[in-house]
């Protein structure tokens, strides 16, 4: 497997002048993603959790709709000319009954780090493809609740306590409790890892669940947390204006700026019980 941080030298400068040091910074490599045997995907992210990141990225592309979809998932040969295996290219096969996504809707699969997917631009069509959308979910959850759940986060980010170059995501009981939590230098992929985690232990739809990103909350985050039918989003940044019409629109609850005892929640507010 890739490894998840790297040493780089670099020039440290303070008032007192120049020391150079080694630093340690997160890893950023391809991952292409291939269903039986066709390349949908290409996304730079952090090495690790890389089938739940296929199996969360198909779920909330509506490839898939639960583990049973999938038949395997394996590593295949990189492009290398030794041919030797990168474990940058994971082929997944589906069910016979699954159907493989057209080439008109691969084109809209390429993606980078810094931003989701690109070509899902129309809430309506993430209405049509939902098939566990949360707008029925009768979950609530206490602010005191909220308000602790970016500490544990933090807490639990390992990798971005040696780099400081990581997004991470995290999927809690409405007690509070921390189910999962996963870190990429993608925000977009750190929520596929913690979905996928939730599609390999057959837990879609993610009813009576909050997760939580550690930036701001972008129209593609609202739309992974709509597929996977999980109740509340919160973010401890901002949240983009097409993130709040789609989460008003199916239901979810989007509560942004969660920094201390202090939130905005912009949609299904019945859910935060003050």
């Amino acid at each position: 497997m890739g490894r998840v941080t790297a040493r780089r030298r670099a020039s440290h400068l303070t008032a007192d002048g120049a020391t150079a040091r080694p630093e340690t910074l997160a890893v950023e490599e391809p991952m292409e993603i291939r269903v039986n045997g066709t390349a949908i995907s290409v996304t730079m992210r952090t090495p690790g959790s890389d089938v739940e990141l296929a199996q969360g990225f198909l779920l909330t592309e509506g490839v898939i709709g639960a583990r049973a979809d999938i038949l395997a998932v394996q590593y295949c040969r990189g492009a290398g000319e030794d041919g030797m295996n990168t474990y940058n290219v994971l082929d997944v096969t589906l069910g016979a009954d699954v159907p493989s996504p057209s080439l008109d809707v691969t084109r809209n699969f390429y993606t980078t780090s810094s931003c989701g997917v690109c070509g899902k631009g129309s809430i309506d069509a993430i209405r049509l493809i939902s098939r566990h959308s949360p707008g029925d979910d009768p979950t609530v959850v206490a602010s005191e609740t909220l308000s602790a759940m970016p500490t544990q986060l933090r807490s639990a980010q390992r990798i971005f306590a040696t780099t400081g170059g990581l997004h991470g995501a995290a999927l809690f009981d409405a007690d509070g409790t921390m189910l999962v939590v996963r870190e990429d230098v993608g925000r977009h992929n750190a929520v596929d890892k913690v979905i996928g985690w939730a599609v390999e232990n057959d837990r879609i739809p993610l009813t009576g669940t909050v997760l939580l990103v550690s930036g701001r909350a972008s129209f593609e985050l609202t739309q992974k947390a709509v597929m996977a039918g999980i109740p509340i989003l919160a973010a401890v940044s901002a949240p983009s204006s097409l993130a709040v019409d789609l989460a008003a629109q199916a239901g979810l609850t989007l509560v942004a700026f969660l920094r201390g005892s202090s939130m905005n929640v912009y949609t299904r507010q019945d859910r935060v019980k003050h």
